[in-house]
């Protein structure tokens, strides 16, 4: 019979004070890149342009699937 390996015991992770935690998070948003307003306007702009686009698209696919529907429940 084999035996299953055993595994390492890793001590359970102290949770950090009220105080700790703060700091880390300040620390880690501090590394974060934000994106420039222009590039967050032109990303928007983008978003709004697909969604338009996606949308007639859409539109067009949902009439063509109903004139569908509707020619084959006439011929009932």
């Amino acid at each position: 019979m084999a035996q299953e390996p055993k595994q390492a015991a890793t001590p359970p992770k102290k949770k950090p004070s009220p105080g700790e935690f703060i700091r880390q998070v300040r620390a880690e948003t501090s590394k974060v890149v934000w994106p420039t307003r222009e590039e967050t306007v032109r990303t928007a702009i983008f978003v709004f342009i697909l969604v338009v686009i996606l949308s007639l698209f859409f539109l067009g696919v949902d009439s063509v699937f109903g004139w569908v529907v509707q020619q084959l429940l006439a011929l009932l």
